[in-house]
């Protein structure tokens, strides 16, 4: 019978200059040098000096879990560096950099986040010219004290910032995020902001129909408009407002037709014509009580749309507007959105940017690397194939990167790597 170690007995020493903790960064650093993270950001931010090797570590930091800029010194230990292909700063010197960010710095930085999914959508990960949906939303990102410059309360009661933000529905990506004050109405600048989105993908490489869905906050004329001014259909919450109610109560009793929607009720949807051209689609759901009521109460959710199909249908595809939740849960939780590090405005800007950035990687090598067509959770990713521990030795004046042995993915590992070694830019 093999003898039990005893744990308490171990020598514990921080001695290890070769050791790495979180060596599945090799895939990040190797997907960033093949779309050239660092040489962008030295082109295009105007921060000197070195804004390149700045903007790699925050990033390649939030990869690996960073909630704050404190979090990017665990890249300096060991041999953490050795896998990346930049120098890794400290954080004394990111913080000196993000509070030096104006809002037109912010700016580039949005530039580079559009050359970097340009590139990575031609390496195999974009949509081509197959149909893609738009998802915009807003999210509150919760801060403490009063000296985060622009937090403030809005409707939530929350005291926080109130970011903008658009991703990809059957990825999870990042397209776009617009930092705003925490007192902005959900749908301040959305009309500038879904212009700027649908820019920004058709200039990466989708060619393909393009659908916007969002919620009630973004229901304005002035979203519709952008919409139809670049062609792109829509679907859209509406508020339940004296003109929607009075066109939901026109609809006929014989017009609703019941769909599968819940255990504990029935639902039915329906639609009329609406406005300019839209189509009102209604769905109406009634919970059942245990004592049923003398005359039934009925909840009724609507949206607007111009897209062509069976009004159940749509219904259905609307509902999936849900998954941008999954996405924000996502990009706070597993890159380092959760946290405004800074008590500048600007600052906290960048950091949503370089946030999306690190959201973004995590699913680019997924799709390029791993073969994964679908969403991914990045705590997921990070646990199986980031935060693993390995070993830099020197010889045959190589590098070699040493990871345990029998670890439960290893061939996807490997595999992975191969295939990203293999891309070509």
């Amino acid at each position: 019978m093999p003898t039990l170690l005893n744990p308490s007995r171990l020598s514990v020493a921080f001695d290890d200059d070769h050791s790495v903790a979180n060596a599945g960064l090799a895939l990040v650093g190797l997907l960033s040098e093949k779309l050239g993270l660092q040489e962008l950001a030295e082109e295009t931010i105007s921060i000197a000096p070195f804004p390149g090797r700045r903007v790699a570590t925050l990033v390649h930091a939030m990869v690996a879990g960073a909630s704050c800029i404190d979090d990017a010194d665990v890249l300096r230990s060991g041999a953490a560096s050795s896998v990346l292909s930049h120098r890794v700063m400290a954080p004394s010197t990111l913080g000196t950099f993000l509070r030096r960010f104006t809002f037109g710095n912010v700016r580039q930085l949005d530039r580079v986040s559009e050359m970097l999914m340009t590139r990575a959508w031609s390496l195999g990960a974009g949509p081509g010219d197959e149909p893609m949906t738009i998802d915009v939303d807003s999210t509150i990102c919760e801060v403490f004290g009063n000296q985060k410059q622009g937090a403030g309360y809005g409707y939530t009661k929350v005291l926080g910032f109130h970011p903008l933000l658009a991703t990809r529905a059957d990825t999870g990506e990042t397209l776009h995020v617009r930092f705003r004050k925490g007192s902005a109405n959900s749908g301040r600048g959305a009309q500038r902001f879904v212009r700027e989105v649908v820019g920004r993908v058709r200039r990466a490489g989708a060619s393909g129909p393009l659908t916007l869905r969002c919620d009630s906050g973004f229901f304005s004329q002035f979203v519709v408009q952008a919409c139809r001014d670049h062609q792109v259909r829509y679907s859209i919450t509406v508020r339940q407002n004296p003109v929607i109610r009075r066109a939901i109560e026109s609809i006929a009793q014989d017009a609703w037709t019941p769909i599968d929607y819940t255990l504990n009720g029935d639902a039915w949807v329906a639609e009329t014509p609406y406005g300019d051209g839209h189509r009102l689609v209604v769905r109406r759901t009634k919970l059942n009580d245990p004592q049923p009521a003398l005359f039934p109460t009925y909840r009724y959710h609507a949206f607007i749309t111009d897209r062509d199909g069976d009004a159940v249908a749509l219904d259905a595809d609307h509902r999936r507007h849900a998954v941008v939740e999954l996405a924000i849960r996502d990009l706070k939780e597993g890159s380092g959105l959760e946290h405004c590090p800074s008590g500048d405005f600007n600052a906290n800007a960048a950091w949503a940017v370089l946030a999306s950035i690190a959201h973004n990687l995590v699913r680019w090598v997924g799709a390029l690397g791993l073969g994964v067509t679908g969403p991914l959770v990045t705590k997921t990713i990070r646990r199986k194939f980031l935060a693993l521990p390995g070993r830099i030795t020197h010889g045959a004046r190589r590098r070699h990167l040493h990871l345990p042995t029998h670890w439960p993915w290893a061939t996807q590992w490997s595999s992975c790597f191969e295939r990203l070694v293999k891309l070509q830019t």
